[in-house]
C-alpha cells in the first residue's frame, strides 16, 4: 500500500524550502522502501534550491539518508524487511566499464537517475497528485522513499547513531574519499583544504588518517576553523579581503602544498588550490560548482612543473566496499562522526535547517525522524 510522508521539497528556485505531505508509492522490480531514521542538509541539497543544481522543481530533497526497508520488490535479493541501509547518490549498475574497473562512481546508469529512478519512472506525488522529482534517484528527506536498488547499500548500524550512519553515505565518503581514494594522499605530505564545512573537514580527517604531516585549513568561519583543528588540521588560515591566498600558503607550508582540495564550489577557489602547490602537486576539485563556473591555469605549470588539476566525484565511493569500512573505522574509534553534527532537526524544521546551513552555522544539520 502507499505511504504517506512529510517531505521537504524545492517547488521553484531560489524560495523557500517547504514541508509537504507526499505519498510515496510501493516499490516495483528491483525496488526498496525505505522508512528514514535521518538525513543530512548537505550543500548538495542547497545547490537543488538555489538552481546551481538545475534540477526541475518539485522536487524531493535529500541523498545522504539512512534507514530500514519495509518492503522489497520483485526480483531484488540480498535486501529483507527490516535490514539497515544508506542511500548512494549515484546508482550503480555493476556491469558498465566504469563498475567493473572498480570506479562506480562513474557509472553510467547514473546519468539516467538525476531527478528520477533509472527507468524514468517516479513513485512520489503531492496531495493533487502531481508527480514529484527525485534528487539524485533517492529523495530521502522524507519519512519514507522508495528506491532502485542500485541506490542503496546494506549496512551494519551497530553502535551507530542513525544520524551519524547517513552522514557516511555522502559528506563523510566525499571528503575523506577525496584524500584517500582520488588524492592517495601520501604520509609525510602537506596538505591544503580550502572550506571546513562537512565535506571539508573530512577530506581533513581523510589528509590525517593518511599520514599527512601538515595540514591546512583554509575558512572564512572561525568557529569553523576551530572544529578543523579537532579534525587534525595542524595551522589555520582565515583569508582577509584583497588578500594573495595562494602567495600566503606557499609562504605557510614552506614552498607550497603537495596536495590542495577544493571544498567549496568556486573556480576562484579552485584557482587559488592550484596555486598553492610546489612542484608536482595535485588540486583536487571537491565542491560542486555552476555549470558555467571555470578555471584557468598556466599551462606552462602543467608541464615545467608536473602539477595535477582534477575531480573528485563522490570521493572516488564504491560503496557497497567504502560504507561498511567507514563504519567500521568509526567503530574502531579512529573515525569522527558524532562531531560532525552540529544540530539535529525534525523534519517540520527542514526550512530552518536549510537557513542555517546558509548562514554556515552548521559543520552538518541532520533531520532525524
Amino acid at each position: 500500500m502507499p505511504y504517506l510522508a512529510k517531505a521537504a521539497l524545492v517547488r521553484a528556485h531560489n524560495a523557500p524550502v517547504v514541508v509537504e505531505t507526499i505519498t510515496v508509492a510501493d516499490p516495483q522490480r528491483d525496488e526498496l522502501t525505505i522508512r528514514l531514521q535521518a538525513c543530512g542538509v548537505c550543500h548538495s541539497d542547497l545547490s537543488v534550491v538555489t538552481g546551481t543544481l538545475p534540477l526541475p522543481p518539485p522536487v524531493v530533497l535529500g541523498h545522504e539518508g539512512m534507514g530500514q526497508v519495509v518492503a522489497v520488490g520483485a526480483g531484488v535479493t540480498g535486501f529483507a524487511v527490516g535490514d539497515s541501509v544508506l542511500s548512494s547518490f549515484i546508482s550503480m549498475c555493476g556491469q558498465c566499464r566504469w563498475c567493473s574497473s572498480g570506479r562506480p562512481e562513474l557509472c553510467n546508469l547514473a546519468a539516467k537517475s538525476v531527478s528520477t529512478l533509472p527507468d524514468g519512472s517516479l513513485r512520489t506525488t503531492d496531495a493533487a497528485g502531481q508527480r514529484l522529482s527525485i534528487f539524485s534517484g533517492c529523495g530521502v528527506m522524507a519519512e519514507y522513499a522508495t528506491l532502485h536498488v542500485s541506490n542503496v547499500v546494506a549496512i551494519d548500524a551497530t553502535g551507530v547513531a542513525p544520524e551519524c550512519c547517513a552522514l557516511v553515505s555522502c559528506g563523510v565518503m566525499t571528503g575523506w574519499g577525496a584524500a584517500v581514494n582520488t588524492a592517495r594522499v601520501v604520509a609525510g605530505s602537506t596538505c591544503v583544504v580550502f572550506g571546513a564545512g562537512g565535506v571539508g573537514l573530512n577530506a581533513i580527517q581523510g589528509c590525517a588518517m593518511s599520514g599527512a604531516a601538515a595540514i591546512v585549513a583554509v575558512d572564512p568561519n572561525d568557529a569553523k576553523l576551530t572544529l578543523a583543528r579537532a579534525f587534525g588540521a595542524t595551522h589555520t588560515l582565515a583569508p582577509e579581503p584583497g588578500q594573495d591566498v595562494a602567495k600566503a600558503l606557499r609562504k605557510l607550508t614552506g614552498g607550497g602544498a603537495d596536495y590542495a582540495f577544493e571544498c567549496v564550489g568556486l573556480g576562484s577557489v579552485l584557482a587559488q588550490a592550484f596555486g598553492c602547490l610546489r612542484k608536482a602537486g595535485t588540486a583536487v576539485m571537491v565542491g560542486v560548482a555552476r555549470p558555467d563556473d571555470q578555471v584557468s591555469v598556466r599551462c606552462s605549470s602543467l608541464l615545467f612543473e608536473e602539477k595535477t588539476l582534477t575531480g573528485s566525484l563522490y570521493g572516488g565511493a564504491r560503496p557497497r566496499v567504502d560504507f561498511p569500512r567507514l563504519l567500521g573505522l568509526y567503530q574502531a574509534g579512529r573515525l569522527k562522526l558524532d562531531e560532525l553534527v552540529t544540530r539535529r532537526y525534525s523534519i517540520d524544521d527542514a526550512p530552518q535547517a536549510f537557513d542555517d546551513l546558509a548562514s554556515g552555522r552548521n559543520a552538518r544539520g541532520v533531520i532525524v525522524f
